[in-house]
């Protein structure tokens, strides 16, 4: 039986639609987040080595820091929100409270300190990244648990996740096209760095904060009975679609990761022979640095492009549309070996092309996750959002700071030299050129074939999701008839 029938012999089985202003008000959070996480995995590696003097072998073990305390800090504070209880909710408290300090902890991180110890320059850029790592759990935990809070309807999931990733993409263009041109409207990098990090840091903070006046949480879910943390963690595991999620989360975002952080070195070391910051004229925007322009171009187009994969998931399922997108990209990166010095439109045609893909890659993982926490409460009869998002957060952390370990390392083994002084022209040796493109295009391709084989075991379909929701339902029911909800409900009714 295709999906296209079982769709429409399906009714929902409920009136579960979220509200236009809501979806778009609960979008905007991606802002902040991908504003945050892009110029990070862009542009961070490349200011420590190149800004703030750091060597990339240190800098590999100072991300290293920040990924043991995720360890920590991510299933905690995701398991924190699934016991809070307030007249506001279990979740929003915490856009309210961490939305501002959120923003300060951006700008921290591009503080370039000015220590002369090389180990003095790792410590500080480990603490700094932990502090800034847990201030944005506090946020992004929260902020994601409550997609499925918001809606249980498959393709409804769907739509709010297209709304978000519109955002986040917006975010994604302005960051990674707006950041180099900030940098260098100040008199130097160093300035230039904080300047940017102010600007999208309190840009980054104001979403969340509206977000608390405008979203709601379901009560019927806050009175489902308080999980443990520790058997929220042993239920996790036992969750056969949040591991399969889980999995194509990581082989999905290393290969974005990947890609984002070595395009930087890519561009200026091979593509333009060393020369620091060169320019392109774009008619309407006038002049910009080259790497700005080859982010306008993915952005732009994944922007474009996410109508597409929306109708596609509809149509087909989330599943075989990610699959269909990854396949594409995956012949993309393949192509990006092939690129010589100087050949800047055959790479905004690739760029162009990756474009249509990164779409894929921003939506569907996303679309997907919510429903493991359905399977999670049918099997269980607990709600665990929070603990779901936190373990994703810190998943997906591990695959940032993962990716920037990878490259750092690779870089140093090939003999990486940092610029002397900001020199306007600044060569690396062969075996370096050769690290920084096969991390730029081939690795990424192993990714992608990973994340496609994986995604073919994912079990949740439209078709199950609705029985699933039937069920859930009933097992609701009982639940409320052999405990009945507490008597503040009822008289609100």
């Amino acid at each position: 039986m295709g999906s296209n029938s079982s769709h429409s012999n399906n009714p929902p089985l409920s009136n579960d639609k979220v509200p236009l202003l809501t979806k778009i008000i609960y979008g905007t959070g991606d802002w902040g987040m991908a504003s945050f996480n892009t110029v990070r995995q862009i542009f961070y590696l490349i200011f420590l080595t190149d800004v703030v003097g750091l060597k990339p072998g240190l800098a590999s073990f100072a991300v290293l820091a920040g990924i043991i305390w995720d360890a920590i800090n991510d299933p905690i504070i995701g398991a924190l929100s699934d016991r809070v209880k307030t007249r506001w909710g279990r979740r929003r408290p915490f856009l309210l409270i961490f939305a501002i300090p959120f923003g300060f902890a951006f700008v921290m991180l591009w503080w370039t300190p000015p220590w002369e110890s090389q180990i003095a320059l790792m410590i500080h850029v480990a603490l700094a990244y932990m502090i800034t790592d847990t201030l944005q759990t506090l946020i992004t935990v929260p902020f994601l648990s409550l997609t499925p809070e918001m809606t249980e309807d498959y393709d409804e999931r769907t739509s709010l996740t297209t709304f978000r990733m519109f955002f986040n993409l917006m975010a994604s263009l302005a960051a990674a096209a707006g950041a180099p041109a900030i940098v260098d409207m100040a008199p130097t990098p160093q300035q230039g760095y904080l300047l940017m990090a102010s600007i999208f840091g309190a840009l980054g903070a104001l979403p969340f904060l509206t977000m608390f006046f405008v979203t709601r949480e379901r009560e019927e879910h806050a009175e489902l009975p308080t999980p443990e943390i520790r058997d929220s963690l042993k239920a996790a595991w036992n969750n056969k679609p949040f591991r399969i999620a889980t999995a194509i989360n990581v082989l999905n975002w290393v290969t974005f990761d990947l890609i984002g952080l070595m395009l930087p070195f890519f561009l200026t070391y091979w593509v333009e022979g060393g020369v620091q910051r060169s320019n392109m004229t774009i008619p309407v925007l006038g002049t910009l640095p080259f790497e700005s322009v080859v982010f306008l171009v993915l952005m732009t187009t994944a922007i474009a492009a996410l109508p597409i994969w929306t109708w596609l998931a509809r149509h087909w399922n989330k599943r075989n549309a990610y699959i269909v997108g990854m396949l594409f990209w995956a012949v993309v990166q393949l192509l990006i070996i092939t690129i010589q010095p100087g050949q800047r439109t055959y790479i905004l045609t690739l760029t162009f092309l990756a474009g249509i893909s990164v779409s894929t890659a921003h939506v569907l993982p996303e679309a997907l996750f919510p429903d493991v926490v359905e399977w999670d409460e049918l099997m269980t009869g607990r709600r665990r959002e929070g603990t779901y998002y936190g373990l994703k957060t810190f998943i997906r952390k591990i695959t940032s700071a993962g990716a920037i370990f990878l490259a750092s390392q690779v870089l140093a083994l090939s003999n990486y030299r940092s610029p002397t002084a900001q020199a306007a022209v600044f060569q690396q040796s062969p075996e370096t050129l050769l690290a920084i493109r096969i991390l730029t295009g081939p690795a990424g391709t192993v990714f992608l074939i990973g994340a496609i084989v994986t995604a073919f075991f994912y079990p949740v379909s439209r078709e199950k999701h609705a029985r699933m929701r039937r069920l859930l339902a009933r097992q609701r029911a009982m639940q409320a008839k052999n405990h009945p909800i507490s008597p503040a409900p009822k008289k609100a009714q």
